[in-house]
């Protein structure tokens, strides 16, 4: 029956998760206007759906638009990528005679670039559907969150314990991705734009989206726009500026992504990096643009099932087979 559900209301399982991601977010302010400041509940909601539109949603909305702005003509986008590759690729070989992408996986990677997108951006274009949904649910969730708590955690077939770890498990998890990485690729992408204004670089706007995006990859990070657009620059024959951008970039933004990291993630709940690199991909492939955030969610709670799974029931069959104190000092004494 579950399944069943799940798969004819599939469109709205982005608007569920962003309506936990907001009510985790916004929870405590929520308990604070009700239960502190007695407002009614349709007022307090109604606040703080309006609070997170302002805050949250329209800074991501506008990043999403401006890249469906830019992008959204697929044939001219890709025909300056193409260029833009087959440019850097004919740079590189003639100052080092190293083919470092053939002529084969140039064609794969244009290919893979077109492909993945035009998918992100496809998702990307029910997003007003998606946000209009996401607040409807929320609205229900906020007037009443005792009953919505009470629902949840007597739902749960697990221990008291175990509700309990979930939950706070979870509101880590949400906070870290939810604010944590956005509030760090925005940070970097505002100082990135500072310095592609400063020495020239084309394109600054859909650079400073596309900076953004790219800041929330692990290891690679935002380099993975930057490093490209410098060394086309010096292709270009801009070697000053292509030097200095780079410099300005390696140092600056770096240092950006370093402070915000060490300040505002070390608080957070810490997210493996291999659970971020898979969750956008899978993100990407089902939310679309929104999936940057909830695709590492959905990784991160899925391990966090397991391991209540496995204290569920692995630990109990572990105690059935321990042996006794005095057999194992036996065994011990044995052994030597």
């Amino acid at each position: 029956m579950a399944a069943l559900i799940c798969w004819h209301l599939s469109l709205f399982i982005p608007s569920l998760l962003g309506a936990i991601t907001l009510y985790v977010i916004t929870r405590k302010y929520n308990m604070y206007l009700q239960m502190d400041k007695g407002w009614k509940p349709w007022a307090a909601a109604s606040v703080i759906i309006v609070g997170t539109l302002l805050v949250l949603i329209l800074p991501i909305y506008f990043i999403a638009d401006l890249l469906i702005e830019k992008l959204g003509n697929a044939s001219v986008y890709m025909e300056k990528f193409n260029l833009f590759v087959d440019k850097i690729h004919d740079f590189v070989y003639s100052r080092v005679q190293i083919d470092i992408l053939s002529q084969e996986n140039l064609t794969k990677l244009k290919d893979n670039v077109g492909k993945y997108s035009g998918k992100a951006l496809s998702g990307t274009f029910n997003t007003l559907t998606v946000v209009m949904s996401m607040y409807f649910i929320l609205y229900f969730m906020l007037e009443k969150p005792l009953l919505f708590e009470k629902l949840l955690s007597s739902s749960a077939p697990l221990k008291k314990s175990n509700v309990s770890l979930l939950g706070e498990k979870i509101r880590k998890m949400v906070m870290a991705n939810a604010i944590g990485i956005p509030v760090v690729a925005i940070g970097q992408g505002v100082v990135a734009i500072i310095g592609y204004f400063i020495f020239g670089a084309p394109s600054p706007i859909l650079l400073f989206a596309l900076t953004c995006v790219g800041s929330m990859l692990p290891i690679v990070g935002a380099a993975i726009v930057y490093i490209p657009v410098c060394v086309f620059m010096i292709a270009e024959g801009q070697v000053g500026p292509g030097l200095g951008l780079a410099a300005y970039c390696i140092i600056v933004v770096g240092l950006t992504d370093n402070l915000l990291r060490f300040t505002l993630l070390k608080k957070l709940e810490n997210i493996h990096p291999l659970n971020t690199v898979f969750g956008i991909i899978m993100g990407l492939n089902l939310f679309g643009f929104m999936g940057l955030i909830f695709g590492p969610i959905l990784i991160s709670i899925t391990v966090l099932l397991i391991q209540v799974y496995r204290d569920e029931f692995a630990n109990d069959d572990r105690e059935l087979i321990l042996p006794e104190p005095k057999e194992i000092e036996e065994k011990i004494d044995l052994t030597i």
